[in-house]
C-alpha cells in the first residue's frame, strides 16, 4: 500500500506562548523541520533538518492528547520555518477540532489557510515578505540582531497599516540587545513612528519551553 503523506516533526508540547501580543496564552506547539533561511542568531537551530516523519492524523493525535491534560484552544505552527511543508490537511484537520491556529513565519513562503493569528518575522538583511502579509499580518516581529536600524523600522512601519504592531524582540534576551531595542523605540519615538513595541521572550524568562 503507499504510504501516507508525513509532515517532519521535531516536537509537539503544550506550554504558554512566550512571544507577541498572544504572550501567555496557553497553546500547543508543532514545530516542524526545515528552514530557507538558517540565520546565524537563530535559537532554533535543532529545527533546520531532520525530524520525525508524522502523518497529519498522528499529530492531530498527539495534539488531542496533549489537550487532555492542558486544554488549550490554540495550536501554534512553528519551525524552523513551517509553511516549507504541505501543512493543508493538518490545518483542515485541526480546524475540525475547532482549533485556533496561530503560524509563526518568516514571510518569505505564504499560503492561503484559515489560520487565526499571523505572525510573521522578516529576518536580516533584507527583510523580503510575501505582498499578503501587508493585509493579513497580526504582528510583525523584528529580531533586535545589529543589523536592524531605525531605518528597517521606517520602512516596514510605512509597509504595513498602523494598527498592526511592529514588534522589536531583542536576540535571546541578550543584554545588549534590549539595550538596543530600547534605543531604537526611542529613536523610533523621536521620528514620530506609532505601534513599536517591546517584546520579551517570557518563556525563556520563566524557565518554560
Amino acid at each position: 500500500m503507499p504510504q501516507l503523506p508525513t509532515l517532519r516533526v521535531i516536537e509537539v508540547f503544550a506550554s504558554l506562548q512566550g512571544e507577541g501580543l498572544r504572550q501567555g496564552d496557553p497553546t500547543i506547539f508543532i514545530r516542524l523541520a526545515g528552514c530557507n533561511l538558517r540565520c546565524p542568531f537563530c535559537d532554533t537551530r535543532r529545527a533546520w533538518r531532520n525530524g520525525q516523519e508524522y502523518s497529519a492524523e498522528q499529530i492531530l493525535d498527539k495534539v488531542k492528547r496533549l489537550r487532555e491534560r492542558f486544554p488549550a484552544r490554540w495550536v501554534c505552527l512553528t519551525g524552523g520555518e513551517p509553511l516549507l511543508q504541505d501543512i493543508r490537511k493538518l490545518v483542515r484537520l485541526l480546524k475540525k477540532e475547532k482549533f485556533k491556529i496561530q503560524v509563526e513565519t518568516n514571510a518569505t513562503r505564504y499560503e492561503s489557510l484559515p489560520f487565526d493569528w499571523i505572525t510573521i518575522s522578516p529576518k536580516p538583511k533584507r527583510y523580503v515578505y510575501a505582498p499578503p502579509y501587508r493585509k493579513l499580518a497580526n504582528e510583525v516581529k523584528l529580531v533586535v540582531t545589529k543589523d536592524l536600524t531605525l531605518q528597517t523600522i521606517k520602512k516596514l512601519r510605512r509597509a504595513f497599516s498602523g494598527k498592526t504592531p511592529l514588534l522589536l524582540q531583542p536576540q535571546s534576551n541578550r543584554p545588549w540587545s534590549v539595550a538596543r531595542a530600547l534605543e531604537l523605540i526611542e529613536e523610533s519615538l523621536a521620528a514620530g513612528l506609532e505601534n513599536i513595541r517591546l517584546s520579551l521572550q517570557v518563556h525563556k524568562i520563566l524557565g518554560l519551553r
